[in-house]
């Protein structure tokens, strides 16, 4: 509840804080611990941050910045819950319920997380009652104890635990208070906390990754190596360290907690140095495949020319022509799927909407990652309009799959064809939109204000275009036309959607150019004096 609470009520605030944050590895680290601390978990913190590597909007190196604040973010959690701080948690559900009932939006989130915040203390404390019986009964605690001379068992067991839990703060948690009631020795409390390390890394190497793709993977690769590392370093010199351990704070549990948050931050400072060549020897042992196989992965986006908002926007015209490309793909596929009876063209074109969704996904991350505090106002002018393009290019793509794909579709299950005239109608816009796409792709890069009144004009011509089909379809229906009244309502779906996808073309390419240049007029309403 705490994390959906967080992630509701600041969500966005968090993905803009951390992608903020990711220029620089300090920063980034700082990043990490604090958007921990909010969401109370690690896990949730890598998960996300997993999904931006895997998209490409951040490199592996900041990231795994990110990712050691994380754990020590973590281990402060623990610190926070470990004092007795249960009096507190029925205030917190009754300002939570207040909130979540009596409020809406965020406040009504919030509440969500305060509820969350103390279902977590409630439960803390009994379980750490229901504990004490256990714990009491004669051979339990000789057989916890006899558990210290197997640490790998005691931390593979710790580790398994927190995979189950998905937070490592519970296993802590238990580990200190084991170790309070003397029921373990402060060696196997350590091998505890340090399985409960390794643990919380798992579900983001298991969950975090996207399909096949084992780039995706980098990240939590990254993390669990470096906690695996920092955990075999601390076994191997547990016989020594053990009595240092115990006078890190004034009784078991306490030092443990200490020991928790010093390992992370020892861990962050062994790793911070040196995590570019860390990154590249992660990358070299999950490498990219190649591009053509999957064509809805962006080719030209450079995460590093991000630094350079005029070379980066370049580059997002380039992904963005891909885009063009793409949907008179899905027009040529549209065409075939009108004149044919075989369903082939149809899966095939539909397949081409997720190129679409992946591409414009990619370009917004990108172009909307770009510093501002290093655009000149052309460049954010440019910014927008590689934006509108993208997502007006996406709007005609899902109009392709989702409806004129459907109209061919219905009109193969119900085994009718489009009257002559008819289907040549269809065809000669479906072509004639193909040379719209085509003009609107030159436009996008040549910005030339004579082609976006051409352009324009095409919006007036296809309105046109749209009134006469319907005119002569009507009149084919009234002449008796059989396979006109079969077909009448797919192809009069069919000439209102070719129309809107022309409208998308011009928003896209044509109206920025024209507005800039206030060529726009306000409305098409004539005025009434």
């Amino acid at each position: 509840m705490v994390q959906t609470g967080v992630q509701r009520t600041f969500g966005p605030k968090l993905r803009h804080f951390l992608a903020g944050a990711l220029r620089n590895r300090i920063r980034a680290f700082a990043a990490g611990t604090a958007v921990t601390i909010a969401v109370q978990s690690s896990t949730a913190t890598a998960l996300m941050l997993t999904a931006f590597s895997a998209g490409g909007l951040v490199e592996l190196a900041p990231a795994l910045a990110v990712m050691l604040g994380a754990n020590v973010g973590s281990s402060l959690v623990v610190q926070a819950l470990s004092f007795d701080i249960a009096v507190l948690a029925p205030i917190l559900v009754l300002a939570g319920v207040t909130l979540f009932r009596r409020w809406q939006d965020e406040a009504h989130d919030f509440g969500r997380v305060l509820i969350g915040l103390g279902l977590v203390l409630i439960s803390l404390h009994q379980f750490l009652q229901l504990l004490e019986p256990l714990v009491a009964r004669p051979g339990v605690g000789e057989a916890l104890r006899a558990l210290g001379d197997y640490m790998p068992l005691v931390v593979a067991g710790a580790a398994l635990l927190t995979w189950a839990a998905h937070s490592s703060v519970v296993t802590v948690l238990l580990a200190m208070s084991l170790a309070a009631k003397g029921v373990v020795g402060i060696d196997t409390g350590v091998a505890l906390v340090l399985g409960a390390n390794l643990g919380s890394a798992i579900n983001p190497l298991l969950e975090g990754g996207v399909g096949s793709d084992p780039a995706s993977r980098r990240l939590p690769l990254g993390n669990f190596l470096n906690r695996l590392v920092g955990l075999v370093v601390a076994l191997g010199a547990l016989s020594y360290a053990a009595p240092h351990v115990a006078r890190l704070g004034p009784d078991p549990a306490r030092a443990l907690a200490n020991f928790h948050t010093l390992f992370n931050l020892a861990l962050a400072l062994a790793f911070l140095p040196f995590l570019g060549p860390y990154a590249d020897l992660i990358k070299r042992l999950l490498p990219s495949p190649a591009a053509e196989a999957r064509p809805g992965t962006p080719i030209y986006l450079d995460p590093a020319a991000r630094e350079t908002p005029q070379v980066a926007l370049a580059l997002a015209t380039r992904e963005a022509l891909r885009m063009a490309d793409t949907i008179e793909g899905m027009l040529n596929g549209l065409r075939e799927a009108l004149q044919s009876d075989s369903r082939g063209p149809i899966h095939t074109t539909r397949q081409l909407d997720d190129v679409l969704d992946g591409l414009n996904s990619a370009i917004k991350g990108y172009v909307l990652s770009i510093p501002a505090e290093r655009q000149e106002p052309a460049d954010v002018a440019r910014q927008t309009e590689v934006l509108m393009f993208a997502i007006n290019l996406e709007h005609a793509g899902d109009l392709i799959a989702r409806d004129l794909l459907s109209v061919a579709e219905r009109r193969q299950s119900r085994g009718v064809a489009f009257s002559t005239e008819g289907e040549a109608e269809l065809v000669k816009l479906v072509d004639r939109l193909i040379g719209n796409v085509r003009l609107a792709a030159s436009l996008f890069v040549n910005r030339d204000p004579g082609t976006a009144r051409t352009l324009v004009a095409e919006k007036e011509a296809f309105r046109e275009i749209e009134s006469e089909g319907v005119a002569a379809h009507f009149a084919r229906l009234r002449s008796g036309n059989a396979k006109t009244v079969e077909t009448s309502s797919l192809h009069l779906d069919a000439l209102r959607d070719l129309k809107s996808i022309n409208s998308h073309l011009v928003e896209a390419a044509a109206y920025p150019i024209l507005r800039t240049g206030g060529e726009l007029l306000p409305s098409r309403l004539k005025t009434v004096n």
